[in-house]
């Protein structure tokens, strides 16, 4: 279960190991009299996401203890090491999207190809309830709140990271779908016109008439870390997969940089979104 596309599932929620870790890792850096800003920068993660790691709301990468030891010591690599021994996975929310979730903050270039619903990355407020609220089995009220918010954070990212080139595909089929209706369709359009005036962002709307698709086996991802490997990951029912074998993720770089081919370009891209808004 996930929440990286249009996904109906959220980021770990905290839970007293995560918060544990966390707690850990904090008094061991500033034992070191190191602030975040400072730690961050020397094990080669975002303060953010050193941040969100303290705070007990992001699962640490693997290689975290190690990158640590470098910083904080040997004693460090043993501690963090023995709280991530210790660390709870909640039911249903399976290690490759927090893989998934680090990759992301960290990317500095991340592409998508949607077919199923407007990326998480670029659901407004309405819309992103709208997809909760039609999901079975149903949520609470409480929970959809949850999960609104979780990704509405999660967008943050755009904005925290300008530096990162975010490009997405989106079905011109998912936005006349009006999931939601009329009035939420409205909003997601300004939103994508919006955001996309962003100079990281780039959107584009692959119309409902493209005889030359390539994306018939449904959405994927790709991310490129800060050592420049690349990373793909796809989402089903329920489930998603965490790619890192190069020659798989080559073909995924080859089917999307087809897909950008057949898409319209960004300028074309507005004036289709300018004339969807007016027609409704």
């Amino acid at each position: 279960m996930t929440d990286h596309g249009g996904g109906t599932n959220t980021e770990p929620e905290l839970s007293d190991s995560l918060k544990t870790y966390g707690a850990v890792l904090k008094a061991l850096r500033e034992e070191s009299g190191l602030t975040q800003e400072e730690f961050a920068l020397r094990v080669r993660y975002s303060a953010a996401y050193v941040a969100k790691i303290e705070q007990g709301k992001r699962f640490p990468p693997a290689d975290l203890p190690a990158r640590a030891e470098e910083v904080l010591g040997p004693v460090a690599l043993k501690v963090l090491g023995a709280a991530a021994r210790s660390l709870s996975r909640r039911a249903g929310l399976a290690s490759w999207f927090r893989q998934w979730a680090g990759i992301e903050e960290e990317a500095i270039s991340l592409y998508a190809y949607e077919c199923r619903a407007v990326p998480g990355l670029l659901q407004p407020e309405d819309y992103a309830r709208a997809v909760f609220e039609r999901q079975l089995p149903p949520f609470t009220e409480e929970q959809i709140d949850s999960k609104v918010a979780a990704r509405l954070e999660r967008q943050a990212l755009l904005a925290e990271r300008p530096n990162t080139a975010f490009t997405f595909i989106v079905e011109q089929a998912v936005l006349e779908r009006r999931v939601g209706g009329t009035p939420v369709t409205r909003t997601v359009i300004d939103h994508l016109l919006n955001v996309g005036r962003r100079t990281n962002v780039e959107i584009q709307i692959m119309p409902l008439h493209q005889e030359d698709h390539c994306g018939t086996d449904g959405q994927l991802y790709l991310a490129e870390s800060p050592g420049h490997q690349w990373f793909g990951y796809t989402e089903g029912h329920r489930s998603s997969t965490l790619i890192a074998d190069p020659g798989e993720v080559s073909v995924l770089h080859q089917r999307y940089g087809k897909l950008r081919s057949q898409a319209l370009d960004c300028r074309a891209t507005v004036n289709l979104l300018e004339q969807m808004r007016g027609a409704l």
